[in-house]
């Protein structure tokens, strides 16, 4: 017994069925089971009564004891069906929005709608998409909240008994048209919890449809609730799209600006700059910095979409690049005779850095905006600064190393074009600063890529006359092979100077005269 339930709930029998092999004695029985019982008045009584059956079939005697109750073949097939059927399918999307739809309509109406008595329209509203979704509404309600429904509406008499049928056709959204009919009930129109999105939706199909009190009461929330940036975006386009008359005060003055001049502006610039320059916290002046950094780039990659921008000036900037490099001047001669100053010389040394680090980031805004041009000729021409540098320890001063470095990487990438005489002097004033500081740079530095800055030297002594790159690139050879990796490794500038010296020899001025031109 055991063996033929193991068989059963294996499934191998109720296969073996459905393929004709095995003939269920109870199939018929579970069939008339599942099958509807249809009964007729003029249907004939079956030819065999109950009681000759009974003596024909007499019943078992009862068992004295409750015997359990077993599945039938037909519900152990049944069973398992069902097990590998799975779970009913979920309802789909359509589905559930419109059932949504259904009961947030219908309890609006079931409120609201009683006292304007049986409706007498039936509205239809339908997408692109196919998405259909009919409401039975209220003449009057339509007409008194709505001018074009009035409008529409007017000389138009339903036949006795049946509601005038109004289908509303390709509609960008069937959810937002209902919702806006929904509000012409609704004596509050707050729209309190709603979202933004849906608002907006709302204000266009209210301004269509010409819901005077739908239109003021999306406005009012526009002008309460706060926006995120994507959604102040979308608010804007869609005031400007609609074009309404009358709006709110203070509805777009939280995005919108007084006319303004470049001089305020920079005014404001100024002192934000001026601000994180001289910031007493070093964490915030850190924060700052990025904050603004990124705000400054994100300006340059907007001003196509937006039009004419304010931008923080060449003026503001070059002002306070002197301004640090007076007194990073100030601080090294200080750090020179430190030894018969009052101030102590950890102080001084952590200023340097702290002057070292702002030129750096006004270097990198001016590099961002294409003008740091006339600072390369700024920095080239501190030779008095260079001089001072070569007086103080290198663990004080290698940060001042880093703004040569930025700009020799910005030149070998070809983000800052400058005059041969500018490179020339550059390389010229501080480059051996940069040799000796270079091991401090990879070591101290907490973001410094030592390849980064080798491919900038390379590429911009490269740049320079064969003269100047053969002086410059002897010199290097000579400290490499003194310094090891405390120098910058420059063989690949100096392979290439050497093709151009000892192999290609291209030569300038070359006699043509001896050239045919052939026709």
């Amino acid at each position: 017994m055991a063996a033929a339930e193991s068989l059963l709930k294996s499934g191998e029998v109720s296969a073996m069925i459905r393929q004709g092999f095995i003939s269920s004695p109870t199939s018929s029985a579970a069939a008339a089971r599942l099958s509807p019982k249809f009964t007729s008045p003029s249907s004939s009584p079956p030819s065999l009564s109950a009681a000759a059956a009974a003596a024909m079939y007499p019943s078992p005697p009862p068992s004295s004891l409750p015997s359990p109750k077993a599945s039938t073949l037909f519900e152990m097939i049944s069973q398992e069906d069902l097990s590998r059927r799975g779970p009913p399918p979920p309802p789909s999307s359509s589905e559930q929005k419109r059932r949504l739809l259904e009961e947030r309509i219908s309890k609006i109406l079931s409120t609201e709608g009683t006292r304007w008595g049986p409706a007498d329209v039936e509205l239809s509203v339908s997408s692109g998409d196919g998405f259909r979704f009919s409401m039975a509404v209220h003449r009057r309600v339509l007409a008194c909240r709505s001018r074009f429904f009035a409008e529409k509406l007017e000389g138009i008499v339903g036949t006795l008994g049946s509601p005038v049928v109004v289908e509303i056709c390709e509609c960008d959204d069937v959810e937002v048209y209902v919702e806006a009919v929904a509000m012409m009930y609704c004596r509050d129109l707050r729209l309190a919890g709603k979202e933004v999105a849906m608002v907006l939706g709302l204000l266009k199909v209210s301004t269509d449809i010409m819901f005077d009190a739908g239109v003021r009461a999306c406005l009012d929330y526009l002008e309460v609730v706060p926006w995120s940036e994507d959604e102040e975006e979308k608010v804007v386009s869609v005031l400007g799209q609609l074009q309404l008359h009358e709006l709110p005060n203070g509805i777009l003055q939280r995005v919108s600006v007084e006319p303004s001049t470049s001089s305020s502006a920079d005014t404001i610039f100024f002192r934000v700059l001026a601000g994180v320059l001289q910031a007493k916290d070093e964490k915030a002046r850190r924060e700052m910095k990025a904050l603004l950094s990124g705000l400054l780039r994100e300006g340059k990659d907007q001003s196509k979409k937006y039009g004419n921008k304010i931008d923080v000036s060449r003026e503001t900037l070059y002002h306070f690049c002197k301004k640090c490099l007076d007194s990073l001047h100030m601080c090294l001669s200080e750090a020179a005779n430190a030894d018969e100053g009052r101030r102590d010389r950890g102080t001084i040394m952590a200023e340097i850095a702290r002057e070292a680090d702002n030129i750096q980031w006004l270097v990198e805004i001016l590099i961002s905006k294409r003008m740091c041009e006339e600072f390369v000729t700024l920095w080239a021409d501190e030779t008095e600064l260079a001089s001072c540098h070569s007086k103080i320890p290198c663990m004080y001063r290698y940060e001042i190393s880093r703004i040569t470095a930025q700009l020799c990487i910005a030149i070998g990438k070809g983000h800052l074009l400058v005059s041969k005489d500018a490179r020339i002097s550059l390389l010229r004033t501080w480059l051996e600063a940069l040799y000796e500081d270079f091991g401090w740079m990879k070591r101290a530095c907490r973001i410094f890529d030592k390849k980064m800055v080798e491919d900038g030297l390379c590429q911009t002594i490269l740049t320079l006359p064969m003269a100047q790159q053969q002086a410059i690139l002897l010199r290097w050879f000579d400290c490499f092979l003194n310094k090891g990796d405390d120098c910058p490794n420059m063989q690949r500038a100096f392979e290439v100077w050497w093709r151009r010296a000892f192999v290609r020899q291209y030569a300038g001025n070359q006699d043509l005269s001896g050239l045919q031109i052939a026709v």
